[in-house]
């Protein structure tokens, strides 16, 4: 059998079992998935696979859970097109296709003895939540944790019961806000970026991690321009059509970028004089 190259290795698709899958909300289901012999994704938080159905297509989606789990990784799914609606109507013990990972993810290396502050609107927090659950398993190696977390109603938020937990730590700060309060809302109501003025952090030795829809990043980068947080210290990840994951088909190209290959993760000073970046 030929071995592959590493060029060749980007092209293979492995068959991912699934082993569970949870209905999130109306929009949004949870996948946990395994590939052949319980080999590890080695994936870096940040990155993403790109998923595929045999007559119906590739798509490429972040994998939302931590490197530190090994055996099988997680994917959540929102509702948006052909590809992911019949990702929807799969079940446990379903096969799909497995390409990947891709991308440049969040460099936790250079986090490391550093101070993090995560923000995450929305659907922000599925490549999020892979970053912070491989910093909670790795706590001794960070500085202060701090998460912001926005979303539209407090039905919308993911990952409600672990963001409970995160929220219970003594060593990880969390806020959450709502664009839209239900009775029993007890949080901060308004967006996301009336979060920031009330942190207390070292700019210095901060690092700022951006996830959200497109909207979000201005007013949220400008607010943390405020805190002198340095332009290399605030993290972005951002939102393209990554359809191949090899930088060929140029439907991800940002001026000279390719989303899937030169991010999806970059740093705001590399980016930040790109208008159709941000």
């Amino acid at each position: 059998m030929k071995k592959l190259t590493l060029k060749d290795s980007e092209y293979e698709i492995k068959k991912g079992k699934i082993l569970r899958v949870r209905k999130m909300t109306a929009i949004e289901t949870f996948f946990e998935i395994a590939l052949p012999g319980g080999e590890s994704l080695d994936h870096e938080p940040g990155q993403f696979v790109e998923v595929s159905l045999f007559g119906v297509g590739e798509a490429p989606i972040s994998v939302t859970s931590s490197p530190t789990k090994r055996g099988s990784f997680e994917l959540a799914v929102r509702n948006v097109g052909k590809v992911t609606g019949a990702l929807h109507k799969l079940k446990e013990g379903d096969e799909v296709g497995i390409r990947g990972p891709f991308g440049k993810g969040f460099p936790v290396r250079i986090f490391e003895g550093n101070d993090l502050l995560c923000v995450a609107g929305g659907l922000g927090i599925v490549p999020l939540r892979s970053l912070i659950n491989y910093v909670i398993d790795n706590r001794r190696d960070f500085g202060k944790v701090e998460i912001l977390l926005g979303c539209k109603t407090p039905k919308d938020m993911l990952f409600n019961e672990e963001v409970d937990e995160w929220n219970k730590r003594l060593d990880v700060k969390l806020n959450c806000t709502v664009d839209k309060a239900d009775p029993d809302w007890k949080g901060n109501v308004g967006l996301i970026t009336s979060l920031i003025p009330g942190i207390n952090l070292k700019p210095e030795r901060t690092f700022a991690v951006v996830v959200g829809p497109p909207i979000m990043y201005k007013f949220v980068i400008k607010e943390l321009l405020k805190k002198e947080i340095p332009e290399r210290h605030i993290l972005v990840s951002l939102e393209r059509h990554m359809k191949c994951g090899l930088g060929k088909c140029g439907h991800c190209q940002i001026n000279n970028f390719y989303c899937c290959q030169d991010g999806p993760v970059f740093s705001y000073d590399k980016i930040k004089n790109i208008p159709e970046a941000l």
